[in-house]
């Protein structure tokens, strides 16, 4: 599937999809899969700073960091997205309709940057985290979640294997580090989201590795080196 290709089909589905994601995603950002994602960016990110949220979908996301005191600007390759995100705009928010391969931001202008289970839905990350990397000010942070073998959305890549084109790339927990290392990123911290049947487990005793491999995502939060 060419890049061009890629993007149409994923811009189409997602506005597909526009109207099931608003439906549970206050509920997701709330008290679901994504509450901690907000409390783990508060304890990296000072207030004030200049944040994209890269894949900002329904935009609600966006507002909470909105409220904790950052100016956010939210970027979805969905124009549906856009339109429903834009109910929260006001002053020190704002939603854009754009590619995450292709910011329109300035190269150092943004002090952090939040891609929360949008990286695995485009077709070069390398080239989204180069992008990043480009945008953030000299140690500027990037809080990023990856989808773990866990995640009910990983089916969204299966019809590949029927030599079918899918919008929705393969990359792993691990695969990431390596990428975002590759691509002038530190590691600072990992924060764990699983499901619950993992309760049973004892995975605080485990390694890394074996905690990605059991998630729902794998919470990063990296420095730009």
């Amino acid at each position: 599937m060419s890049t061009s290709s890629w993007q149409s089909d994923a811009k189409g589905k997602w506005n597909e999809r526009a109207g099931m994601w608003h439906s549970k995603s206050a509920d997701m950002w709330d008290g679901g899969s994504r509450k901690s994602v907000v409390p783990f960016f508060v304890k990296h990110i000072e207030k004030e700073s200049l944040v994209a949220d890269l894949g900002c979908g329904d935009g609600y996301g966006s507002q909470k960091l909105h409220r904790e005191g950052y100016t956010v600007t939210g970027i979805d390759l969905s124009n549906k997205m856009v339109e429903l995100a834009k109910r929260f705009e006001g002053k020190g928010l704002s939603f854009k309709q754009g590619d995450l391969s292709q910011l329109p931001f300035t190269t150092g202008q943004l002090d952090a940057a939040l891609a929360i289970n949008s990286i695995e839905w485009t077709e070069q990350p390398w080239q989204v985290l180069k992008e990043v990397h480009r945008v953030l000010k000299p140690g500027g942070k990037l809080c990023a979640a990856i989808l773990g073998p866990t995640a009910g959305p990983r089916e969204n890549s299966y019809e590949r294997l029927n030599g079918k084109a899918v919008i929705m790339n393969t990359m792993m927990p691990w695969e990431f580090e390596r990428l975002a290392e590759e691509q002038g990123f530190e590691e600072i911290e990992q924060h764990y989201v699983y499901r619950d049947s993992a309760a049973t487990i004892n995975v605080e005793s485990l390694p890394a590795e074996l905690k990605q491999s059991l998630t729902f995502f794998t919470l990063f939060m990296l420095r730009k080196c």
